[in-house]
C-alpha cells in the first residue's frame, strides 16, 4: 500500500504539469512506448540470468526510462522536422512501439516463459508484489519529484503560463522544458508498475483534473492532486484486499491497478459534479437561484409600475409577465414573506417593497444610459440592462463594499474605483 501510494503521489504531481500544458496525451503515448524498453530490458536480463533477483524489476524500469525517452525523441523530431500534426505523431509513437513491444514479447513467451509473466505484470500492473525494495525505491523517486517542483516552482509556474514573459525574466524556457520532460519520463517509469502500461494516463490525468476543479491556485493544485492520487492508492488497496472478505468468496480478489484508476475517476466525477465553484451540479444551482432572483425583481418592476393605491390580480400579474398562474403565484408568496408585497383583494407593494423595486428600477435605467451612450442600439438596450443589471451590479457592489471595508483605506481621501466611476 505505502509503495503504490508513493507511486500515485508521483504521477499526480506530474500529472498536473501535464494537464496545464495541454499535454494530456503524452503520458499515454510514453507509457506505451516503454512496453520495449520492459521487453528488451528482461530479453538482455534473461540471457545472463537463470532466476528472478530482488533488484529484477529496477533493471526493467531502466529499459523502460530509456524507452520511454527514445519515444519522446521520437515525438519531438516528428513535430519539429516532419511538421507532424501532434496527434499524428502521438498515434504513430504509441502505436509503433507498443507494436514492437508485443512483437518481442509473442516471441519470449516461448523461449523465455518466466520473464514473460514478469513483463505481463507491468502490462496491466500488478502492486500487490512489490517488496520493501520496491517501496523504498519508488520513496527516493517521489522525493526527487517532490524536491524538483519546490526548486524549480517558479520555473514552473512562469513558463507554462507565459512563456515569452519567462524569457523576458531571464529563465531559460528551453532547459525547463527539457527538466519538465525528463520528470515525464520518471513519472511514466515509477507509475507503471502500479497502474501498468495500458492505464497509466489515467493515473497521471485523473487525480490532476479533479484538483483542478477545486482551485485556481498552482500550488494548492499540486496539493489536492497529490491527495487524490494518494486516496485513490490507498482504497484501491484497501478494497482489493478486503473485497473477497466482504462477499465471502475469498476466490473473487479485485486487481489493484484497475481499482485505483477506477477511484481515481471517482474522485473526478464527484470533483466535477460538486467542486464548489465550478461544479456542474453548483452552478446549475446558481444558475437557478439566479433565475429565481430575476423572477422576483422583474416582477417588482412590474408592481412598481401599478398607481398609487391600486392592486392588481393574480391573473394580470401572470399575463404581463406570461407566465403561468402557478409560478407567478410561487414568486409572489416569496415576496410576501420578504415584506415586500401585501396581499389584500389583490396584490400591491409594501413600503419596503417600494424601496426595493426602486432601486432595482434606478440600476436597470442607469444601465440603459450607460448602453446608449456606448452607441448600443435602442432594440438591444433593454435586454443588455437586464443582463448587465443581474450579473454585473452584484459584482460591482461586492468590489466597492470589499474597497470601502479595507482597512488600510479612508473612503473619504481614496478616489473611487475606476469599475464604479464609469457607471
Amino acid at each position: 500500500m505505502i509503495g503504490g501510494i508513493l507511486m500515485c503521489i508521483t504521477a499526480s504531481l506530474v500529472g498536473v504539469i501535464v494537464l496545464i500544458r495541454k499535454r494530456s496525451l503524452v503520458g499515454e503515448a510514453l507509457s506505451h512506448a516503454a512496453y520495449p524498453g520492459i521487453v528488451v530490458g528482461a530479453v538482455v536480463f534473461g540471457s545472463f540470468f537463470s532466476f528472478l533477483p530482488e533488484w529484477f524489476s529496477s533493471f526493467l524500469l531502466v529499459g523502460a526510462f530509456f524507452s520511454s525517452l527514445l519515444g519522446l525523441f521520437g515525438l519531438h523530431f516528428l513535430q519539429t522536422r516532419f511538421r507532424v500534426k501532434s496527434d499524428a505523431a502521438l498515434c504513430f509513437i504509441l502505436s509503433s512501439f507498443f507494436g514492437i513491444g508485443v512483437l518481442i514479447a509473442s516471441r519470449i513467451q516461448y523461449t523465455h516463459p518466466l520473464w514473460y509473466r514478469q513483463i505481463q505484470s507491468f502490462l496491466y500492473g500488478q502492486p500487490a508484489t512489490m517488496t520493501d525494495y520496491h517501496t523504498w525505491m519508488y520513496a527516493v523517486l517521489c522525493l526527487m519529484v517532490i524536491a524538483f517542483l519546490i526548486f524549480f516552482y517558479r520555473s514552473i509556474q512562469v513558463v507554462n503560463f507565459d512563456p515569452p514573459f519567462a524569457s523576458s525574466l531571464g529563465f531559460s524556457v528551453k532547459w525547463v522544458e527539457v527538466l519538465f520532460f525528463c520528470l515525464l519520463v520518471l513519472a511514466v517509469t515509477v507509475a507503471i508498475r502500479g497502474v501498468g502500461v495500458v492505464l497509466l494516463s489515467g493515473m497521471l490525468i485523473a487525480p490532476a483534473l479533479a484538483a483542478r476543479q477545486l482551485t485556481h491556485n498552482l500550488s494548492k493544485m499540486f496539493f489536492f492532486s497529490a491527495t487524490v492520487g494518494a486516496l485513490s492508492a490507498f482504497l484501491g488497496n484497501y478494497v482489493s484486499a478486503e473485497f473477497p472478505g466482504w462477499i465471502m468468496n475469498p476466490r473473487l480478489i479485485l486487481p489493484i491497478g484497475p481499482l485505483i484508476i477506477l477511484f481515481g475517476a471517482g474522485f473526478c466525477f464527484l470533483s466535477l459534479l460538486l467542486a464548489p465553484q465550478r461544479g456542474l451540479l453548483v452552478r446549475w444551482l446558481r444558475r437557478k437561484r439566479f433565475s429565481k432572483i430575476c423572477e422576483e425583481e422583474n416582477l417588482l418592476k412590474i408592481l412598481w409600475k401599478v398607481k398609487e393605491g391600486e392592486k392588481r390580480a393574480l391573473l394580470q400579474l401572470a399575463k404581463v409577465r406570461q407566465r403561468s398562474s402557478f409560478s407567478t403565484w410561487v414568486i409572489l408568496n416569496r415576496l410576501s414573506r420578504y415584506g415586500w408585497v401585501i396581499q389584500d383583494e389583490g396584490y400591491f407593494l409594501s413600503k419596503e417593497g417600494k424601496m426595493k423595486a426602486s432601486q432595482v428600477v434606478r440600476l436597470h435605467r442607469l444601465w440603459e444610459v450607460y448602453l446608449v451612450h456606448l452607441g448600443q442600439s435602442s432594440e438591444k438596450v433593454h435586454a443588455s440592462a437586464e443582463e448587465m443589471e443581474h450579473v454585473i451590479t452584484p459584482e460591482l457592489e461586492k468590489s466597492l463594499s470589499e474597497y470601502l471595508n479595507h482597512p488600510q483605506v479612508d473612503p473619504h481621501s481614496q478616489p473611487i474605483p475606476k469599475s464604479t466611476e464609469s457607471i
